[in-house]
């Protein structure tokens, strides 16, 4: 993936940075260690650069293992919990309206008047 181009999901989007960003600064403050990012880095081997420039910087979405090595230093796991049921035949149906809409949106011409190359079906 490019560098400065951000993917979108249909279940999933944010608008300025990544809100892992601000859950690990919560973390952080947490153990009263904002202000003593050295140590952070210390124990979970992430460069204080890389947490400034989550907190302050230019950082929109950081690599999950780089969360992970700073969550779990500080002796915080991640957990997935389900919240919901879901009907996957309703759900592909709304995922393939939602890609087509996306495909749609890429077709439009670009600024410099160019369209996006079209996919040649393969025979």
């Amino acid at each position: 993936m490019a560098r400065g181009f951000i993917r979108t999901y249909r279940t999933y989007s944010y608008i300025d940075k990544n809100p892992v960003i601000d859950k690990v600064r919560t973390l952080i403050q947490d153990e009263g260690l904002m202000k003593k990012l050295p140590i952070v880095h210390e124990i979970s081997g992430v460069s204080t650069s890389t947490l400034d420039n989550w907190f302050n910087g230019k950082t929109r979405s950081p690599q999950h293992a780089t969360i992970a090595a700073v969550i779990t230093s500080l002796g915080y796991q991640e957990q997935f919990v389900k919240t919901k049921d879901v009907d996957l035949e309703k759900e592909r149906e709304v995922a393939a309206k939602w890609q087509e809409a996306q495909d749609r949106k890429s077709e439009k011409p670009r600024q410099n008047g160019h369209r996006k190359p079209r996919k040649v079906a393969k025979k």
